[in-house]
């Protein structure tokens, strides 16, 4: 929600401001279909280029994550510590006993008291595998923490992928621009024996390529990938434990 109505203020800032200097948005409104066929299909294009099917399809479900808002919430986090606490108390307790609940997750009396955290089978399998680690390696502490921290590094390299995916897009939009920007003037230098009017629109459409090019960038790819790393932003991290 607050993503919806960030855009909003965006548009209504840029343009507003924009009218309300005297500016006409018949040129943009002209040459916005032209121009953003270009900019919009190379990017598309170039990002293809660059990325697998299941970068893609991540990146697609990531985006979604960014307008959905926070997957987890401080309650979330509370019944984490109650989990972790109930599990590592038992592990103390009767060191055998913890094998069944983290063997068989689904069947567990402990992990089914928080079922949220249930569904998230990487936040399961991060926690399964630790206290088993744990339970082999009580003589080394330092490894099994080694060992957690290379498994979080892994899930947050994954997770981010689709944010620098979109922020090497995002990147080259301002360069998209110029390039539609260029092929404007050429058109415009096709009709150079039109009246000065005639050549301010045509040089006023080339222009919109430029302006097209980096509004985008830098109103939405560097904020969305930034802020979220995709997935990562606004309070929603990829796996609950990773905070």
């Amino acid at each position: 929600m607050i993503g919806i109505i960030g855009i909003i203020t965006i548009f209504v800032m840029v343009f507003g401001g924009y009218l309300a200097a005297g500016g006409k948005m018949g040129i943009i409104l002209h040459a916005l279909p032209f121009e953003m066929t270009m900019i919009g299909g190379a990017a598309i294009g170039a990002f293809l280029i660059s990325n697998d099917l299941s970068a893609i399809k991540q990146t697609g479900r990531d985006m979604g994550r960014v307008f959905k808002g926070p997957k987890w919430a401080h309650s979330d986090y509370k019944d984490l510590l109650c989990l972790l606490f109930e599990l590592i108390r038992l592990a103390r307790q009767n060191p055998v006993a913890i094998e069944e609940h983290i063997e068989a997750p689904a069947n567990s009396s402990i992990f089914t008291k928080y079922p949220k955290i249930l569904k998230d089978k990487e936040a399961i399998a991060l926690i399964c595998d630790t206290l088993r680690s744990a339970s082999m390696n009580y003589d080394d502490p330092h490894q099994v923490e080694e060992v957690l921290e290379k498994r979080m590094e892994a899930n947050m390299h994954h997770a981010l992928h689709s944010s620098h995916a979109l922020q090497t897009v995002a990147d080259g939009l301002p360069a998209l621009g110029i390039v539609a920007a260029v092929l404007g003037i050429i058109k415009t230098m096709g009709s150079i024996d039109q009246p000065p009017e005639v050549l301010g629109k045509l040089i006023g459409g080339a222009l919109v390529g430029t302006f097209l090019g980096g509004f985008p960038c830098l109103r939405f790819g560097r904020p969305i990938c930034g802020q979220g790393e995709i997935g990562y932003g606004r309070g929603q991290p990829f796996l609950p434990i990773d905070t």
